[in-house]
């Protein structure tokens, strides 16, 4: 078992260098002769499709910086009482995902990155030149813990790695917890 693994975490490693080039890597499959597939692009995950590690931690990564940068932003210009206290409580509990997730990443050797996925870039320009900045950031936190809620309800049951599975377990309960809140604002 410890060779094992030992195996697996040098082919995590090349993985972690290929997706710091913008590129990752399928997980191996199990065995002695286990060997890398080629570099795919990563691709935001589908309801019902099986994701790679490191595409789950890139998007998952992305979302918890979207929501923690959207929410800062919310801090610093919205004066609507409901979306600050939101907002806080936004930040304090995405830290908390995003150290999860890069712990759980560290023991795989895949670095959560430290940039928003386009789409959620994309998102985040629209809000900052939003006219309809309120309204703007609760329709996009809608559809954000949507997205994180299909991620991390699919790699929990059908995700291909361990260490990643409770981590995203963990998370569906707070991201539930946050469209319940969200949905009554």
């Amino acid at each position: 078992m410890a060779i094992h693994r030992f195996g697996a975490a040098a082919i995590f490693a090349g993985g972690a260098m290929l997706m710091v080039a913008g590129c990752q890597t399928s997980e191996p499959p199990s065995g002695p002769r286990a060997r890398p597939r080629g570099p795919i692009i990563i691709q935001p995950p589908q309801l019902g499709h099986t994701v790679s590690a490191a595409a789950y931690i890139a998007t998952a990564a992305s979302i918890d910086l979207f929501e923690i940068q959207s929410s800062q932003l919310v801090l610093s210009r919205s004066r609507h009482v409901a979306n600050r206290e939101f907002a806080e409580m936004m930040v304090r509990a995405h830290n908390g995902t995003s150290a999860q997730l890069s712990m759980a990443g560290r023991r795989l050797n895949l670095l959560p990155p430290a940039t928003l996925l386009p789409k959620h870039q994309a998102m985040l320009s629209e809000l900052s030149g939003s006219a309809e900045f309120d309204a703007t950031y609760r329709r996009q936190q809608i559809a954000v813990h949507q997205e994180a809620l299909r991620l991390h309800s699919n790699y929990a049951q059908r995700g291909g790695s361990p260490t990643l599975r409770p981590v995203a377990a963990n998370a569906v309960p707070i991201v539930s917890r946050h469209l319940r809140v969200l949905r009554s604002m």
